[in-house]
């Protein structure tokens, strides 16, 4: 098995509302490699974000379980599961933070 890259472990930031309150608190939401352990996660965020200089105190991980969906459509009723994912909640040093979005 290869070593994972900053990029492969860091998939994308989550954009939610509550994810953008938290991160006036200094806490950080990333999608992130089902593979990837903690240390893997606060090295990979301090490598991606260095232009900004970050310093990662802690990082809580947890796995979203799969929900049920149900659509009706013209040909009867079409039940699935969403995809379990795994997200980890980075907080930095206080003062510190990340911009996602440039220019805004």
């Amino acid at each position: 098995m290869r070593a994972l890259t900053a990029a492969d472990v860091i998939l994308r930031p989550v954009i939610s509302e509550k994810s953008i309150d938290e991160s006036g608190r200094g806490k950080y939401t990333f999608a992130v490699h089902s593979d990837a352990n903690k240390i893997q996660i606060k090295a990979a965020v301090e490598e991606l974000y260095s232009k900004e200089a970050v310093t990662v105190v802690g990082v809580n991980v947890l796995t979203t379980k799969s929900k049920e969906k149900k659509r009706g459509t013209r040909r009867g009723r079409i039940s699935g599961r969403t995809t379990p994912w795994r997200k980890a909640i980075v907080t930095l040093a206080p003062g510190q933070k990340i911009e996602f979005f440039e220019g805004v």
